[in-house]
């Protein structure tokens, strides 16, 4: 123990798998909050910390069966000359399931009915389950593309779980602002929903083999975002477009 607290080199290791993984976890939060903000006011918060929770429980689930890790990434089958591993095939389902959900999230908002804010007990408690139930499928998606980076950049499972309950933290904590401004900013809501449409093409085209460097993607989430930033600024005065919020 004395050993591993006295190695920069570990900490150095900890440090950079931390800064990835908050990253990785990006378009996780991203999710968590778009999905989180359907519900009654109440039960976001505790929605969030359910969310985060399995993905802190998946991910160090998945770090304790290493081996079967890297089992994923051996090739099931070969389709048009491409190896499909059981990587490739998650990946794939996450990101259409991304792609179908962003696209459905974009309808309820823009043409979906108004709510009935008075909702009965059993539709708000449905509404719950369904919303954990679908932070938990993009979960596993989002932990296995995370632990696979980790392994690949330490060995030691110490810094590996130390790092990903670091980044589960700092999400937990960002995540409650980040929802805040979402809900306060309907047109930042739709620049999130376009974001996780991205996140899904990317999914589906790492899954098929054509790697793109999130590097690009968050390039181009960054841009958007002061884009956003300056027209949020310059019409700070005026009424803002109310977006419906379905359930």
């Amino acid at each position: 123990m004395m050993e591993w607290l006295s190695d920069p080199q570990l900490w150095i290791s900890l440090l950079t798998l931390a800064a990835l993984e908050i990253v990785l976890g990006i378009d996780n939060l991203v999710f968590l909050t778009i999905l989180s903000d359907r519900l009654p006011e109440a039960q976001r918060p505790q929605a969030r910390k359910l969310g985060l929770a399995f993905a802190l429980l998946t991910r160090l689930a998945l770090l304790a069966s290493l081996s079967w890790i890297v089992g994923l990434v051996d090739p099931v089958f070969t389709l048009m000359g491409h190896a499909v591993s059981w990587r490739d095939i998650i990946l794939i389902g996450g990101g259409l399931f991304l792609l179908a959900k962003a696209t459905h999230e974009i309808h309820g908002s823009l043409e979906g009915e108004e709510d009935d804010a008075h909702g009965t007990g059993k539709a708000v408690a449905a509404g719950f389950v369904s919303t954990i139930i679908q932070i938990g499928i993009l979960d596993i998606v989002f932990s296995l593309d995370s632990v696979i980076t980790a392994v690949g950049m330490v060995d030691h499972l110490g810094v590996m779980v130390a790092a990903v309950i670091i980044a589960v933290i700092v999400m937990l904590v960002a995540s409650g602002p980040l929802s805040a401004f979402v809900s306060a900013h309907p047109t930042v809501k739709m620049l999130a929903l376009s974001f996780l449409l991205l996140v899904g093409m990317a999914l589906i085209a790492d899954g098929l083999g054509f790697h793109i460097p999130k590097g690009y993607l968050y390039f181009a989430m960054g841009f958007s975002v002061l884009v956003e930033t300056l027209n949020l600024v310059a019409r700070r005065k005026r009424n803002p477009v109310k977006l419906r919020n379905t359930l």
